[in-house]
């Protein structure tokens, strides 16, 4: 199948996206220097393992919105399921606002919002974006700040437990 622009967004696109900003955002992750590698399976909501300087490996779930995401959802990661993990973080990537955040397991938790009915019921929505309507633009939560990055150090750095 050729993709075709005029065509509507597919699942076929939408999880090509997904891929392809994984391998962005690991780009970026070893262009920075950090050792990192890959699982050959994707069961387990691990898009990468990290080594850190002192032997020890963490492992890091992806995830991104594209240009396509309606307007006000730039940052708006919902229906994740997650139990909290040790030595687990979680990059988030708006495509719209070039933004990347990084948060650990524990902080994905204290701060997104679990699902408590519908099909989605026991996953996780995270909004880090709000919106100023009159301007047409989004922008980071200040809630949030706090976890925007230009770099990936805070995964070798920081002890997410």
């Amino acid at each position: 199948m050729v993709y075709d622009e005029t065509t509507s967004r597919s699942f076929r696109h939408s999880a090509a996206f997904g891929k392809r900003i994984e391998y962005y955002i690991i780009g970026l992750m070893l262009k920075g220097g950090l050792d990192v590698y890959l699982p050959m399976v994707d069961d387990d909501a691990i898009d990468a393992v990290i080594k850190k300087h002192d032997g020890t490996f963490v492992e890091v779930q992806i995830k991104a919105r594209s240009n396509d995401n309606k307007f006000g959802a730039a940052a708006l990661f919902a229906g994740i399921p997650h139990e909290s993990r040790k030595n687990y973080w979680f990059v988030f990537y708006s495509e719209r606002m070039d933004t990347i955040w990084i948060l650990s397991s524990k902080e994905f938790i204290a701060e997104s919002n679990q699902i408590k009915t519908g099909k989605n019921a026991g996953k996780y929505s995270l909004k880090l974006n709000g919106v100023n309507t009159k301007a047409k633009k989004e922008h980071t939560l200040p809630q949030f700040k706090k976890y925007v990055v230009s770099d990936f150090n805070r995964i070798l750095k920081e002890n997410p437990d």
